[in-house]
């Protein structure tokens, strides 16, 4: 069956792009709005309007280069600072004395902080500090000295911007953590699946061979021994593996990206195909020694969560025929709930020992832990395991009856 890559990006970043974006279109108006309300206090007008046509050009010219980190290259970071630093040095050269000495605004305004704000977003808090000292170095030269409210501005976009800065380097360590955590979340899943699968076909054949060989003796005890290895070597294998380290895109700046295999579904277990009787399911396993008592009415469940849990259902019977012998009866009782279906297996067999399902997941033998609770957890039900030495196992499985797959729900969330 064909498989399929999912491809997961993810950046808190490009939110902060597209703000600034909408900053620097903003404040270039609101630098123009400053200069035309007093246009009569200029002494050159001219200059400051020449300089506004560049700056209005410059702003809309490069609106694509503020879309992204990719397209905000240092050769644009440089012009566009440049810009800035223009404005404000021009502005002794088109306004009055008295109203800089007074605290009035340079030409670019607060423009200038967007070009700061996009060295902080592309390069982190140390482009954001160079750029923003550059800022303040010209602002002190443009008014002629270091006054308390210069120092005072200068110090606030200095801290502002190294702020911001850091706050884009964490995210982007966040990016790549959580990409990572998915990761290593959809590789336990797909691991988790195997080993069930495993479990139920390959290790149960190499177990039955292992002691039918050691009972008939002969060549066929070297068979079984060799199968008793590879059954230990492959319950190793499914149950560790490594782990691919998360791929993070060539830019840092775009986002993590996670890339994960996905198989499709089954022909006729989607969803789509409607809702599916579980009795149809489990009825196969009555026989003689298992007794299956099921209601009136028909239990209806989402296909994926009707097959996996009638698979958790033949995992128990399978240890109860391993475990507690083929003489051993079983009842198997499905309750229809309004929220959730239940069933219920138990056997009137010898009963687990206190910590004995402990000491089998250590040794990699995952038949409750993968085959039953790993299917219960991934269709977000629940399993229980309740037995007593001499009394018998009762293995209760609980799904909830929510219409729509988990696993189709999240995998709809992961593709951002």
């Amino acid at each position: 069956m064909a498989k399929r890559e999912r491809v997961m990006r993810m950046s808190v970043e490009q939110p902060l792009w597209r703000a600034l974006t909408a900053y620097r279109v903003l404040t270039m108006f609101y630098a123009i709005g400053l200069f035309v309300t007093k246009y009569d206090e200029f002494v050159r007008p001219e200059v400051a309007i020449g300089y506004f046509v560049v700056l209005f050009t410059w702003t809309f010219a490069t609106l694509p280069r503020v879309a992204n980190a990719a397209n905000c290259t240092k050769r644009f970071l440089t012009a566009d600072l440049t810009i800035a630093l223009t404005g404000i040095l021009l502005t002794p050269v088109a306004d009055a004395q008295e109203r800089i000495e007074a605290g009035g605004p340079t030409l670019p305004s607060i423009w200038t902080a967007g070009s700061v704000l996009a060295f902080a977003i592309k390069g982190g808090w140390r482009w954001a500090a160079f750029a923003s000292a550059l800022v303040g170095v010209a602002n002190i030269v443009q008014r002629g000295a270091a006054s308390q409210d210069t120092i005072h501005n200068v110090l606030l976009v200095w801290v502002a911007s190294i702020a911001i800065g850091y706050v884009v380097e964490v995210a982007r360590a966040s990016e790549r953590t959580l990409a990572r955590a998915l990761e290593i979340e959809a590789t336990t899943r797909e691991r988790e699946r195997l080993a069930r699968d495993i479990h139920d076909s390959v290790l149960q054949v190499l177990a039955m061979v292992q002691r039918r060989g050691s009972a008939l003796g002969g060549d066929a005890a070297e068979l079984g021994r060799m199968a008793g290895e590879q059954e230990v070597a492959l319950r190793t294998l499914v149950s560790g593996g490594l782990v691919p380290v998360s791929r993070v895109s060539e830019d840092v700046t775009e986002g993590a990206v996670v890339r994960a295999v996905e198989v499709p579904d089954e022909p006729g277990t989607d969803d789509d195909a409607g809702p599916c009787d579980l009795r149809s399911l489990l009825a196969p396993y009555a026989t003689a020694r298992v007794t299956f008592s099921e209601p009136g009415a028909p239990v209806t469940l989402a296909p994926a969560r009707a097959k996996e849990l009638a698979a958790a259902v033949g995992a128990a019977l399978d240890n109860v025929h391993r475990h507690a012998g083929a003489d051993a009866r079983t009842w198997i009782l499905v309750e229809d709930e309004p929220d959730a279906v239940i069933v219920t297996v138990r056997d009137d067999g010898p009963g687990i020992p206190e910590g004995r399902l402990a000491q089998a997941e250590g040794e990699g033998r995952l038949g409750v832990a993968l085959s039953i609770r790993g299917r219960l957890r991934e269709i977000g039900g629940t399993a229980e395991v309740i037995s007593v030495p001499g009394q018998g196992t009762e293995v209760e499985l609980k799904v909830p009856k929510d219409s729509k797959d988990p696993k189709g729900s999240r995998g709809k969330a992961e593709r951002r």
